[in-house]
């Protein structure tokens, strides 16, 4: 069973997360991801993707029930496997619009700092990064990409207070670009895909590429470092106890 949902329509292609409850990202999640974004790459047919999701969250974050169970070479092997995902959406030669129609948290939140741009339900959905809450850190690819976005003032107090933030406060972190109704999410984010349709690819790509290169070539250069210590925190014994305890609702 497909962990995606992928359609095309006037040259936009959308990608909705579909894994209930939750839409919790585990490996399978990743993989699937990870191939859709490299055959797109190479559709001629589309000009710009929508990212979103099914449900009530955009994202939970990492499936950390299933993840618990893994060795620390195996959850090390997926950890690279996501952070490959990130660098090559927050790279993609083509528009990346996130349509965040509701909860974005810890991971989920990564996958929305690597799109171009990130529109977010005004209801009840919050958007955080909050890894320091539960005895976990993050990794360079998600540093670099969330200073690049809001600044190193404002990823200080993201990441030091770990707080869930409504819609109406993230914009003003930058962590968002726009606050929409759920009614309007689909409509509003196919406008803004549209928009960035009509510019010429080649251009954007190389704009965007501009803009972006130097995040890329810190992110290499402190990834593995980052990773490696990522993980050993992961599986200490205090943040082991922490994770034991977070479970996956509706």
């Amino acid at each position: 069973m497909s962990l995606i949902e992928v359609s095309i329509n006037e040259g936009i292609s959308q990608i909705a997360l579909n894994r209930p409850k939750v839409n919790a990202i585990n490996e399978p999640l990743v993989e699937e991801l990870e191939q859709c974004f490299r055959r797109l790459s190479k559709d001629d047919g589309v000009k710009a993707l929508i990212l979103t999701g099914h449900g009530s969250f955009f994202s939970f974050g990492f499936d950390v029930p299933e993840l618990y169970s893994y060795s620390k070479d195996d959850f090390l092997k997926f950890v690279v496997k996501f952070s490959d995902l990130l660098k090559n959406i927050f790279l993609f030669p083509k528009p990346v619009i996130g349509a965040l129609n509701g909860h974005t948290v810890a991971g989920g939140t990564c996958v929305a700092l690597a799109c171009d741009y990130r529109l977010m339900v005004d209801e009840k959905a919050k958007i955080s990064l909050n890894e320091i809450t539960f005895g976990s850190t993050l990794f360079s690819t998600v540093v670099h990409m969330l200073t690049f976005l809001v600044g190193a003032k404002n990823s200080s107090e993201i990441l030091y207070s770990g707080l869930m933030y409504p819609a109406e406060e993230a914009i003003k972190l930058g962590l968002i670009d726009q606050v929409v109704s759920k009614d309007e999410l689909v409509e509003k984010a196919k406008n803004i895909a549209l928009d960035f349709a009509e510019k010429d690819i080649e251009a954007f790509k190389s704009v965007k590429y501009l803009l972006r290169k130097n995040v890329a070539k810190e992110i290499e250069t402190t990834e593995h470092d980052s990773i490696s210590e990522f993980v050993d925190l992961w599986y200490s014994e205090n943040t082991r106890n922490n994770l034991q305890k977070i479970k996956i609702h509706d």
